[in-house]
């Protein structure tokens, strides 16, 4: 795979505005682990390699366990390996990445809405969108992972 541009250079000034996001996410209250489990679930759902490697070892250098980390992709089939919360906030990450296909329903909105307040469902919403912006960056430029890159 060949980076076809590296858009934080080409776009300085975008990408300060998406950092500006993304600074504000550390400091909204919502923990580090959860963001970060929701950002790796999103980029496995769009791909984006760059991201699946940067945030898998974001986790690992928190401290998450590598058996939790694998069961990402399949969490909802991993019993207690993930809290309620973090079952919910994987789910609303789902379904509005999906947006298209889900619409997010009803029913994913309401458990959401019940386990966050109305401030902590913004802030892990805007988290979700970012991710998915940055991912669509990351795959439409071929953004290369650090294990690639060493490899």
């Amino acid at each position: 795979m060949t980076q076809r541009i590296n858009y934080s250079s080409a776009s300085p000034e975008g990408y300060k505005a998406f950092g500006n996001v993304y600074g504000y996410l550390l400091k909204s209250g919502l923990p580090t682990e959860l963001i970060d489990l929701v950002y790796l679930r999103v980029s496995l759902i769009n791909g984006c390699a760059f991201c699946i490697d940067m945030h898998s070892r974001d986790l690992l250098n928190l401290g998450v366990a590598t058996e939790k980390l694998v069961l990402v992709p399949v969490w909802h089939d991993a019993g207690n390996v993930f809290t309620p919360r973090e079952r919910i906030a994987l789910a609303w990450a789902e379904s509005v990445t999906r947006v298209a296909e889900t619409g997010v329903p009803d029913a994913v909105y309401e458990a959401a809405a019940a386990e966050f307040s109305e401030k902590e469902l913004a802030d892990l919403t805007y988290a979700i969108s970012l991710m998915n912006a940055f991912n669509r960056l990351g795959v439409a430029f071929r953004s290369k992972p650090a294990a690639a890159e060493k490899a």
